[in-house]
């Protein structure tokens, strides 16, 4: 994608202190002042189109607008009038087709066994197809205008200013850029490189045969995605293994196919680095947001450096579940059980108590967005599994969709969707449409972030030894799902990457090895692991949808231990600091932005302060029992 329509589009997908009482009586009244939704209220898409009519109907419109691009060529270097005008009309185009997207989206993912909800989702996908085709010739035109001359645009048209920073990118991945014919193969090579992620997709929702089991309270579970991920945390330790044992057998009935998708996607990856230039895939994929490797490579070695405190972690879970040896399959239970459930009222006056240390700015677009009908909130047959934000329709609001139970689990999706949704707003009202959209670098920081606050929040309003053993324990199970697991991710497929460049051969078999591999030196060699296990790799469904994306969610934590430090403790400067990287948006590389706001992701030490942080949890839980 070109860079507007990719910044857009990204703008989708603890700590132990005790949180602040609220600043002001002025925030407490921000918090009470919005009506809270109606319990399982569901997204209103009419606020995007009124009709899927009316959307096919815009989907035509800005279809016809495309061969009109192609009367652009050659004017970009005429006069910064000229520029300003080809910059508009690209950029609304892009604009307007993020919203189709947005919708699209939303839509198939209310049931994905609605086949002309999935034909839009493709029709919209192969409208950008289109327009990058078509706006592939914009990069190598700038590079041959050069970058004193529209250097020199940009200072004479103050219109151009929104368009700076991409333009500068431009001239920034000058090494990388094809000629025209170069960079419009490319582009029309985006859709054809995304049908590894689409069959997988398909695979997983709609022809893999999910097994049903029985558990022994009786009930009749459904083992797809979310089906396992309800059941696999239940108090019966049989359960756990026959929910695991059914689950992973399942997708290793499938290890062949699914082998052949991720073999494909990691092809496909190192296909675009060498065309573009990169020594390695890697590179390929941290450039566009000028992302310094050394942040991936410092983080596997740390986090690495870390182990003997997982391991740790995972003997204080079998003493404190009274378990005669620790298995996979018991790594989800709560340390403590705690009955509390948690409406959706609940979680919404939570989640902005917990956040009001962050001040106005803040708490107002949270309380004004948890107030509406912008989420699809609980799971049902046929739904997209997991839960993400898309903030990608400029001129509307950011829309979620979760599956959310009415536990803690379910609280902390909520406070970390609305993370990403809150970032989204406060972009918009800070930035252009071309700048509002932000990396993933700093996106799940946002959301992570979120989820330190609530964290302490709650260990602060803790009223008894068990119910503070509880948190301290979500507390420990989000430093190993958040930043260990996700590492473990981002190494499993540095791997893969590694050895397909090497020019060694890939499939099923050798990726549920090398997870295997990954899955015991993680935790340890007192934990039990059925073969079947390996095959976990198959259920990540980000390894196909993108590339060295799963690392941001362990430098994110990372970062939100950081800057929950610094909230809770620094004072409003803290919170300040946090808050502005929300409102730069994509106005510049997302390292940049931390690095200025005093977080150095490319350093040892917000790793290191997360496994300390770790320790002092385990220690404080050691103390309660």
């Amino acid at each position: 994608m070109n860079e507007v329509t990719r910044r857009a589009l990204l703008a989708i997908a603890g700590t132990s202190a005790a949180a602040l009482p609220f600043a002001s009586s002025a925030l407490a009244q921000a918090v009470a002042a919005a009506t809270p939704p109606p319990a399982g209220a569901m997204w209103d898409l009419t606020h995007l189109y009124p009709s899927d009519t009316a959307w096919e109907t815009e989907r035509k419109a800005v279809a016809a607008l495309v061969p009109g691009i192609a009367g652009l060529k050659g004017t970009l270097g005429r006069s910064s009038s000229a520029l300003l005008a080809a910059s508009d009309a690209i950029s609304q185009l892009n604009k307007r087709a993020a919203r189709l997207l947005v919708y699209a989206t939303l839509k198939a993912d209310e049931d994905l066994r609605v086949a002309p909800d999935q034909e839009r989702r493709q029709l919209a996908n192969e409208l950008f197809t289109q327009i990058n085709e078509a706006t592939s010739w914009t990069g190598p035109e700038l590079l041959a205008v050069g970058k004193a001359r529209v250097d020199g645009f940009i200072a004479a048209e103050p219109g151009l200013k929104k368009f700076s920073f991409q333009l500068g990118e431009t001239f920034r991945q000058a090494p990388h850029t094809l000629d025209a014919k170069g960079e419009e193969i490319l582009a029309a090579a985006t859709s054809p490189l995304g049908g590894p992620d689409e069959i997988r997709g398909q695979l997983v929702s709609s022809d893999i045969p999910w097994p049903e089991v029985t558990l022994s309270t009786g009930q009749k579970v459904r083992l797809d995605s979310q089906g396992y991920t309800l059941a696999r945390n239940a108090p019966n330790r049989a359960d756990r293994k026959l929910v695991f044992d059914t689950f992973w057998a399942a997708f290793k009935k499938f290890e062949n196919s699914l082998g052949a998708t991720l073999s494909t996607k990691v092809r496909g990856d190192i296909f675009v680095a060498k065309s573009r230039n990169y020594p390695n895939s890697l590179q390929a994929a941290l450039a566009g947001n000028n992302i310094p490797e050394a942040v991936y490579r410092t983080l596997i070695a740390e986090t690495n450096r870390g182990l003997p405190t997982l391991h740790r972690y995972f003997a204080l879970r079998q003493r404190m579940l009274k378990l005669p040896d620790i298995g996979y399959w018991d790594i989800y239970p709560p340390l403590v059980s705690l009955d509390r459930k948690f409406s959706l009222d609940e979680m919404r006056r939570i989640t902005l108590e917990a956040n009001a240390p962050l001040g106005r700015d803040y708490i107002e677009p949270l309380s004004q967005g948890t107030a509406q009908k912008w989420m699809d909130p609980y799971p049902r047959q046929g739904k997209a599994a997991g839960a993400y934000m898309f903030g990608a329709a400029y001129d509307v609001h950011p829309y979620l969709l979760l599956n959310i139970s009415d536990d803690y689990n379910g609280l902390t999706t909520y406070a970390h969707e609305w993370g990403h949704a809150v970032h989204s707003m406060l972009a918009k009202e800070n930035q252009p449409w071309e700048t509002a959209g932000y990396s993933t670098f700093t996106a799940e920081l946002a959301s992570t972030g979120n989820e330190q606050l609530l964290i302490a929040h709650m260990l602060k309003n803790a009223k008894t030894r068990e119910e503070k053993l509880f948190y301290l324990g979500q507390q420990m199970e989000g430093f190993r799902g958040t930043f260990f697991r996700q590492a473990m991710f981002a190494e499993f497929e540095l791997k893969i990457h590694d050895m397909a460049e090497a020019g060694e051969a890939l499939s099923g078999a050798t990726f549920t090895r090398l997870y295997g591999e990954l899955l015991r030196k993680y935790h340890g060699p007192a934990m039990k692991l059925e073969a079947d296990y390996s095959a976990e790799w198959a259920f990540i469904a980000h390894f196909l949808a993108y590339n060295f994306y799963i690392f941001q969610y362990a430098t994110s934590i990372a970062g939100s231990v950081y800057f929950a430090d610094r909230i809770l403790n620094g004072g409003p400067a803290g919170a300040k600091a946090f808050v502005d990287v929300l409102k730069a948006g994509g106005s510049d590389h997302p390292y940049d932005l931390l690095k200025r706001a005093g977080l150095d992701l490319a350093s040892p030490t917000p790793y290191r302060t997360l496994v300390a942080a770790f320790d002092k949890a385990l220690d404080e839980a050691e103390k309660l029992i």
